[in-house]
Formats: structure tokens, sequence, C-alpha cells
């Protein structure tokens, strides 16, 4: 039994929160952008009410402690070793990853990607003027994969310059191995790609899984890699913004540095760097509860669509909260689809499409990070306008 309720409804709405409160209707069941509906960690709501207690919230110092934080929990998580002047902070994973490709490429190269992918990921890379070029996940039964063929092809491109990898990949739910991480990373050194790994969803892994840094699988990852990282998808603190840049690379790491002061994403808010070190410091327990609770939800989700919409194909969730489902079977466009249950089953998911224009269609993303009768209510009205068109 967890000490930690994660069943509690917390009353969202009127809070300016995106979840909900830009939705059309009052009852909309929310399982759409990546953030959970579970209270944080309560070491992090007490470092936050204590830094909130001070009434001065001035431009903030970086201390020692933020630092020690990143740096502990990944070598006691994860054994990744990350040096101090190794790390550079900024204010978010997307912000992030438009310095990353800033700093290491020119406007007019190309920039790979393993395509359905992370929605953001197109928008970064054409706003910093380069091309993306998408190479296609395979589908298979134990879950999504690289096509090593088209994936070298792409790489070998003359214009092709920075990988953009998520690991784990957003929207599949891959939780990607050492194997897999070497093979790309040994392709992409023999084509001169630098690999740029957005490792956000890191600590939201399922059980019989693993989670393997980029930069820890060997040296030559490390030297070949800018990883990317944060607590706010896992310990649910997104809008207080902090995260993280590893590169171990020298002359890259001050690019990237230069990058983040020309974009002007240099300075955090007074709550982030407290809020990280309680994450990291003190609530290794709810991650860990948290993480068998969003197994538990995953389990409930496959049995109801089982039972009630076996037409509806699930794919095997290895990390993240957020769970892909191929829909093509019921014969409706995924973006429709979507914009119908929104509007009158008021139930709120993303289309396949968002993640790939023809690697996302006909599947929807479900976010089962919400108490489980919420879950199983949004299901419902999900099925109940299935079969309703059916009829």
């Amino acid at each position: 039994m967890s000490k930690y309720n994660f069943d509690e409804y917390i009353e969202r709405r009127g809070t300016g929160c995106v979840k909900y409160d830009e939705a059309p209707h009052d009852d909309v069941i929310a399982l759409w952008v990546a953030d959970m509906d579970f209270a944080v960690a309560p070491a992090i709501q007490e470092a936050v009410r204590k830094r909130a207690a001070h009434p001065i919230y001035g431009y903030t110092h970086v201390t020692d402690a933020y630092y020690d934080a990143v740096i502990h929990w990944f070598q006691r998580r994860h054994q990744w070793t990350i040096h101090r002047d190794e790390l550079l902070y900024t204010t978010g994973v997307v912000p992030a990853m438009s310095v990353a490709i800033k700093a290491l490429t020119m406007p007019g190269e190309k920039v790979l990607i393993l395509s359905p992918d992370y929605n953001c990921f197109f928008s970064s890379v054409r706003n910093n003027g380069c091309e993306v070029l998408e190479t296609a996940l395979k589908p298979t039964p134990q879950g999504w994969a690289v096509d090593w063929a088209d994936f070298e092809a792409k790489c070998a491109d003359e214009k092709t310059t920075v990988f953009l990898l998520c690991n784990p990949h957003n929207p599949t739910g891959r939780v990607w191995t050492s194997e897999e991480l070497t093979r790309m990373n040994d392709i992409c050194l023999r084509h001169g790609v630098k690999v740029v790994s957005d490792e956000i969803h890191c600590e939201l892994i399922m059980p019989g899984h693993r989670f393997q840094p980029f930069a820890a699988v060997s040296e030559a990852c490390r030297m070949n890699s800018v990883v990317l990282n944060s607590p706010s998808k896992s310990f649910n603190i997104a809008g207080l913004q902090a995260a993280n840049i590893i590169c171990a690379q020298p002359e890259w790491r001050r690019r990237v540095d230069r990058a983040i002061n020309i974009n002007e994403v240099c300075d955090l808010n007074p709550f982030g760097p407290v809020a990280l070190v309680a994450a990291y410091n003190e609530s290794e327990d709810w991650i860990d509860a948290l993480n068998q609770y969003l197994w538990s939800n995953f389990q409930a989700l496959c049995q109801f669509f089982a039972q009630h919409l076996p037409q509806l194909v699930v794919t095997p969730l290895e990390g993240t909260y957020l769970v892909w489902v191929d829909v093509s079977a019921l014969g409706i466009p995924d973006d429709l689809l979507c914009d119908r249950l929104l509007h009158e089953a008021h139930v709120w998911v993303n289309p396949g499409t968002m993640y790939g224009p023809e690697t996302g269609r006909g599947y929807i993303r479900i976010n089962i990070a919400c108490p489980r009768a919420r879950l199983l209510e949004g299901l419902e009205r999900m099925r109940s306008f299935i079969l309703c068109e059916k009829e």
C-alpha cells in the first residue's frame, strides 16, 4: 500500500491550467497534454512553500546544492557520472532543444528524428532554419522498432548533421536499450552526425524496463552527445521551469552556452531550483510509487479495451505515461475522431498526426497520469461514442 494517494481527485479548473482551462466544455476529461493530475511530492510542496514565505522573488542564483542534487541523482539512480562543468541550466527541455539545434547546426542543414515523434521536435528544428528529416519507426507486436537501414541512409545524407533522439520515446512509449543506443551512435559517428538526446521522461519507467542515459552508454556516446533532462515531467513540476543540458564536449558546450544567452533562456525563477533539489534529494520513494500506479493504470486501460473495444490495438508501454493506440480499425481519421471525442463525448486525447502526418496516421495518444476512476470514466465515454457510431 502506497503512502501517497494517487486516487485523490484534485480540481484544476480555474487555476490557469492549460490542461483543463483551455477545454471547450466544463466537464471535459483531459487525457491529452503531458502533465499529471497528481499532487506534487510533499517534499517539493514544502520546499516551494518555504521559498514563497520569503516576500521577495527576485533574480535567482543557482547554488551548489542544485548541481549536487542533479549529479548525485543520476549517479545513484542511473550510474551516470556527470561532471559539474558539463552541466548547464535553462528554463525547459524545449528551450534546451532549440538551444542545442542552434548551437550545433547551420540553417539549411537536416536534423534526423525517429517518426512519429514529439510534436515540438518538428517546430524546434524548423524554427532554427533547419529541415526535419524523418526515419519511420516500424510497429511490431513488441513495440516500435528502428528501421536500421533507413536510419543509416538518412544519416549518410551529407546535409544531416544532428540526430534528435527522444529517450524514452514520446509518443510510442519505447525505452531504448543500451544495444539500440550504441547502434544509433555507431551509425551517427560513421557519418559525422551529432546526437541530441531529449530525456525528459527518464524517470517514468514501467516494471521490467530500465532507462539508459545516452551519455552513460559508453565514452563514445558521451563525447558525441548533448543530453537534455529535467525533473519537470516525472515530478509534475513543469510550471516551475528548470531543466539541464549536459555536454562533455568543451567546444559544443561553449556554443550551447552562447546559444542559451542568445535565446534569452539563461535565468531560472526562484522556485525551480528549490523544487529540483527537493525532487532529487527527498522524493525518490514518490517516483517509485508513481510508476507502480501508472503501471496499474496502463493495465486497467488494456483490460478495458480488450473487453469493450478489442478492435483498438494498444502499444506496449515501456516508459512515459503516454499510451499509443492504433484506432485505424474504426475507419475515422484520427484528427476527426479526436475532434468528435472532444466535442461530443467530452474526452480530450491527441491525434496521432500531431506526431507525424504519415507515421502517426491512424493513432491516438492517451495520457494515463490521472486518478484511475477518472481514466476509466474517460475510456467509458470513448466506448459509448464508438458504439453509437457503429449503430
